[in-house]
This record gives C-alpha cells, structure tokens and sequence, in this order.
C-alpha cells in the first residue's frame, strides 16, 4: 500500500495509509504511519517492532465487536508508556509490554495511538466502555 499526494485545483490531498487486522501480525518499520482497523469475530496478537525503530506510530481502531478473546497490541519489551481516557477515567501506562482491547468491554471506534522515540513507545487513546482497554506487564 503506497501513499501519494494528489493535487486538485492547487490542493494537495494526503491519503491515509490503512489496513484491516484480523489475523495475528507482526508489525515492521514499514507499517509506520498506518491506521489499523481491529475486525475479526476474535482477538489476536499484534506485534510491534522493536522500540528502537524511531519515529514508528500507528493507529489501532476496534472496526467490529469481538466476542471470545482480547486485541492485544505488544511490545517486546516493558517499554509503553502513557494513558488511555476509559469511560471518562485515565488509565496510566508506566512501563508496560502489552495494550488489550478487551473483548467485554471494547466498544467500535475504540482507539490506541502509539509511537516510538527510540527508547519507549507512548500511547494515548479513548475507550467508551469502562475496561475497554487495560494496559498491563505480562
């Protein structure tokens, strides 16, 4: 999937690079930049690369309700930090390894945003529901 700028009438438009997940993926530098959308009737594993990759970032949007497990978004190492808005309370992130869209609780449009400084990834991110997303240390 390519991204180019397209000119119209002197604007220039900048498409989003997307993708759907439903199977397990494991992230690479090149999928810095996308918006991936959560649509499968089960959870799976969401890999992402190592935190050294600089300037790596990534949207991950819950697309459609999944009843039997949790999204889960990990880092190889204990190195996410940040906080999600849960229901109206904030849920803090401090060296942590995985992200969980919780199958109970994930409401569609649910949403993580990380990136990568070289040393942690922080992320940020709204669920609807309370227990939409928990970050933990596994």
């Amino acid at each position: 999937m390519s991204t180019r700028g397209t000119t119209l009438s002197g604007a220039e438009f900048q498409l989003t690079r997307t993708e759907t997940i439903s199977a397990a993926k494991t992230l690479t530098s090149g999928d810095s930049g996308k918006k991936f959308t959560l649509n499968a009737a089960a959870g799976v594993a969401i890999t992402l690369p190592s935190v050294a990759v600089e300037g790596f970032n990534a949207r991950f949007t819950v697309g459609a309700a999944f009843a039997t497990t949790n999204f889960t978004v990990v880092s190889p190492t204990s190195v996410i930090q940040g906080s999600a808005d849960v229901n109206s309370t904030l849920v803090p992130a401090s060296n942590e390894n995985t992200i969980s869209f919780v199958a109970s609780a994930e409401t569609i449009g649910d949403y993580i945003e990380i990136y990568s400084d070289g040393t942690n990834y922080y992320a940020y991110g709204i669920a609807a529901a309370a227990g939409g997303i928990t970050f933990t240390a596994v």
